[in-house]
């Protein structure tokens, strides 16, 4: 048994916000284990950063079936961590997964049939060692499978009870509401949709948003720092250890540009101003929109957590720092693709 024991007062250290029009709150920002959690990472840091997570009153876990490396290893560490420190605070907590990318050899290891989609689903909560997750999403379109057959197995997965919620990501606004509607009349609302979305990518402004908002959706960005170009390394370019600085990583050196760099730097000017790092404005300037539920945050350890929850502390912005804002992010630039 653990003898962890959270912090009383985490429901007052965060706000809540409502998903769409459904009945369920989620923090402001939410925690993704898309990375630092596979077997490649330490353990004991993974545990700390959880921790703190909850004791900041983050509730809600972020997760997929392809999560590590290896793939299926997020899900088996956060299992771990699971069983020793949280199984106590189980209702308390929103605990999501995914299934739609490459998982398993064969034709039925990854898109969106109903074979996979259920078999994932099993796979996830064997791993995890929870008999349902609170949220199970389509992690991508399958441009192969007919909808009605994607989106009839994420709400037979409701019925079966091993998941609480559907979602969507990565769905492009007319697919996404064509999904949201055939869930409705099967009887399990799409309760959210997870876009990337960051100051540096902005395509759900050309109508998801919008999309969301009149179906009553929640919506939860991932990369709000667009693989860590917000994140304040990249003001004097790439930096030794960064990801554009791993051949093969998630963010190529070419989309590091001196004009990004310059936009970058020009924005830097403007949090330091509002007392705040690149990196928590662009949190905070995400989360200006009340049409985005939560932001999907990770963290390498906890004091890189702790900081990104100290955006939380200056949410609002001016009208003239907004425009400030859009003036730079429209400057001629070649466009972050993170």
């Amino acid at each position: 048994m653990t003898n962890y024991l959270p912090a009383e007062d985490r429901y007052q250290a965060i706000p809540y916000r409502r998903c769409g029009k459904s009945g369920l709150k989620l923090p402001a920002l939410s925690l993704g284990l898309w990375q630092n959690f596979g077997d490649v990472d330490l353990l004991a840091t993974g545990r700390a950063t959880l921790r703190l997570a909850f004791d900041r009153g983050v509730t809600h876990f972020d997760l997929a079936n392809n999560y590590g490396p290896p793939p299926g290893s997020a899900e088996l560490n956060f299992g771990k961590i699971m069983q020793q420190d949280f199984a106590p605070y189980r209702d308390e907590l929103i605990i999501s997964t995914k299934a739609g990318y490459g998982m398993w050899d064969g034709p039925y290891g990854e898109w969106g049939s109903r074979k996979y989609l259920l078999a994932s689903l099993d796979q996830s909560l064997k791993r995890m060692g929870l008999e349902y997750v609170d949220i199970f999403y389509h992690h991508r379109p399958d441009p192969d499978t007919p909808l009605e057959e994607s989106m009839g197995a994420l709400a037979h997965a409701v019925r079966q009870g091993k998941a609480l919620y559907v979602g969507l990501s990565n769905y492009p606004p007319a697919l996404a509401q064509a999904a949201i509607r055939l869930l409705r009349e099967m009887g399990t609302p799409c309760l959210i949709h997870q876009p990337k979305y960051s100051m540096l990518v902005r395509d759900p402004e050309a109508g998801l948003l919008e999309v969301l908002a009149e179906e009553g959706v929640g919506c939860i960005p991932f990369s709000p720092l667009a693989q860590g170009l917000l994140s304040g390394k990249y003001l004097k370019g790439i930096p030794d250890g960064s990801r554009a600085a791993r051949d093969g990583d998630s963010l190529r050196p070419d989309q590091v540009t001196p004009a990004l760099v310059a936009q970058l730097q020009s924005l830097n000017e403007i949090a330091q101003a509002r007392g705040q790092s690149l990196a928590q404005m662009a949190l905070s300037w995400l989360l200006k929109d009340d049409r985005v539920t939560s932001v999907l945050v990770g963290a390498s350890r906890p004091e890189q957590l702790a900081d990104s929850l100290d955006c939380l502390k200056h949410l609002a912005f001016s009208p003239d720092e907004l425009d400030q804002i859009e003036h730079i992010l429209q400057k001629p630039a070649e466009k972050a693709t993170a």
